[in-house]
């Protein structure tokens, strides 16, 4: 089957779960994947050898990693001729007001715009609130942009937003697109 590259940029290490999950998805219909945090890449390192490419990133203060963006600009080239995936993390995300939710599809727009990628296939997930992880300024400022997204500002808990069902469905879809894109058969035993 293929080889999948999902790369990622986290603040918190929700971005990180999710895409681990999506690799999961992925190993279990016959892929192999490589996980890699964006930030931590060493300078030389280039996308030649994977056959699909998945990208992941959260929104803190409205922006993306910047690893995330850095990443995307210097291999979107390459991006443009693979099948890839980009998905987003936010709070925007887990709100059912639908300003929010525009929002958040707002900054995968800008993020498209900026860096002049066009992915096969977007998603938008839910994240978390790491109360327990946030020093005194950020957990204030985090309330406050939970209190308008989700209503949850009791801080001495976390909350993870997560749909895992629309992350398993999001990584089942690119995968079937990859597969048609590379010309793939699966195999009937990772079916059953």
């Amino acid at each position: 089957m293929a080889s999948i590259l999902l790369g990622y940029g986290t603040g918190e290490g929700q971005t990180a779960k999710i895409v681990n999950r999506a690799s999961e998805c992925l190993v279990d219909r016959g892929h192999e994947t490589t996980v890699k945090n964006l930030d931590e890449l060493p300078p030389d390192f280039t996308i030649e050898e994977f056959d699909a490419v998945c990208i992941g990133a959260s929104i803190h203060m409205g922006q993306h990693q910047p690893a995330v963006n850095e990443f995307v600009q210097t291999h979107r080239n390459d991006l443009e001729q693979l099948p890839t995936a980009f998905f987003q993390v936010s709070l925007s995300s887990a709100s059912t007001d639908p300003s929010n939710r525009a929002e958040a599809a707002g900054y995968v727009d800008s993020f498209l715009e900026e860096t002049g990628w066009h992915p096969d296939r977007i998603g938008l997930f839910g994240g978390a609130l790491r109360y327990s992880k946030y020093g005194f300024l950020k957990r204030l400022m985090m309330k406050q942009i939970a209190k308008e997204a989700t209503g949850d500002t009791d801080a001495s808990q976390d909350y993870e937003y997560t749909d895992w069902q629309e992350v398993e469905a999001f990584a089942a879809d690119f995968g079937t697109f990859v597969e048609g894109r590379l010309g793939l058969t699966r195999s009937v035993e990772n079916d059953e």
